[in-house]
């Protein structure tokens, strides 16, 4: 027997409203108003409720005329607004704009708790890892549930979900977003993607360090000074490359850094039968390290260096001679290495 859905129907006049809540969010964001450019544009809009659209017109004439790109995108919104129609969705959309950025900034404080843990941690263990993996999808939850709390509060008239300071904004907030409902106006759904798009592009911008840029800064920590450090090739097995290549005391170190080794391992220890370097070393968090794959490893003689918590989970790690966790990738190890 097959099971049928029952056909959604969305209206003309619920998609229209909710489109044009997107879009002038979209646009408003596109002008990047300062400040204080959106309070004298939400002033306009409350002390001109019936002829707004000339006043924000002129405003944005005589006052952003030296912004050409802002000042358009304030002129299309303007030539989209129907004075009698759109002139409470625009006040709305104005307020959700304003807001945004202070969810935004409260969806970062888990990260910005992160970064204070991070300095405690070694940059090459599995928790430093796993922090930094987390990073953007704890973000993003963050930033989901906040706004859907801000909503539930703002549909309950609840105001105290932020400063005193902004009581006022909130309480006028919190009318609109139920007046509107009554319209169909769907407020938390559209500005939740406009909510998305901004932390994508807040994430982008603020990403981390990647697992090889981690591995510079602990050999620079250690006196290896990332300008002696190059990438390149071996002279004899160009398929195998050193993620960093670098002289200490005239003996040549080349490094493969991988998170996880999968069948990689294989290539290098190829390139250990022929290679003319003093010191071959693989670094990995080690998640898929098995006894066979270091035994394999160490039997032509390359280095292994894997994550603190995988060292001490394993006793094999711990027996095996030339295997280390990461804590002791230092000058004084490297150096030891070379056999007299």
């Amino acid at each position: 027997m097959k099971m049928k859905m029952k056909k959604l129907l969305i209206t003309d006049d619920k998609f229209n409203i909710n489109l044009k809540l997107y879009f002038f969010l979209k646009y408003l964001i596109k002008a990047q108003l300062t400040g204080n450019q959106s309070f004298k544009i939400l002033e306009i809009c409350t002390l001109n409720p019936t002829n707004f659209r000339d006043k924000l017109q002129q405003y944005a004439l005589e006052e952003i005329k030296d912004k050409s790109k802002k000042q358009g995108f304030i002129l299309e919104i303007i030539d989209k607004v129907n004075e009698e129609v759109d002139s409470e969705l625009f006040a709305f959309s104005l307020r959700l704009f304003m807001m945004k950025d202070l969810l935004l900034a409260e969806a970062k404080t888990k990260h910005m708790i992160n970064i204070s843990t991070l300095g405690t941690l070694d940059p090459l263990s599995l928790e430093y890892d796993n922090l930094t993996l987390y990073k953007p999808y704890s973000t993003r939850v963050q930033g989901a549930l906040l706004v859907l709390e801000s909503f539930n509060a703002l549909e309950q008239n609840a105001v105290n979900f932020m400063s005193k300071d902004a009581e006022d904004f909130i309480k006028d907030l919190s009318a609109l977003v139920n007046t509107l409902k009554t319209k169909n106006v769907e407020s938390n759904q559209i500005f939740m993607l406009i909510f998305n798009e901004s932390m994508n592009q807040s994430i982008t911008s603020d990403s981390g360090l990647n697992y090889e840029d981690r591995i510079t800064q602990v050999l620079s920590s250690i006196g290896i000074s990332d300008k002696d450090i190059t990438k390149k090739h071996d002279t004899i097995d160009s398929s195998t490359e050193y993620d960093f290549f670098f002289t200490l005391n005239s003996k040549t170190y080349g490094i493969s850094a991988k998170k996880t080794l999968r069948e990689r391992y294989k290539q290098f220890i190829k390139t250990a039968y022929m290679g003319k370097l003093d010191v071959m070393i693989e670094i990995t968090l080690g998640t898929d390290l098995t006894k066979e794959k270091v035994e394999a490893i160490r039997a032509h003689d390359v280095f292994l260096f894997v994550a603190n918590e995988i060292y001490d989970k394993h006793n094999y790690l711990q027996n095996a001679l030339g295997v280390y966790p990461s804590r002791e990738l230092t000058k004084e190890t490297l150096v030891a290495m070379i056999v007299p």
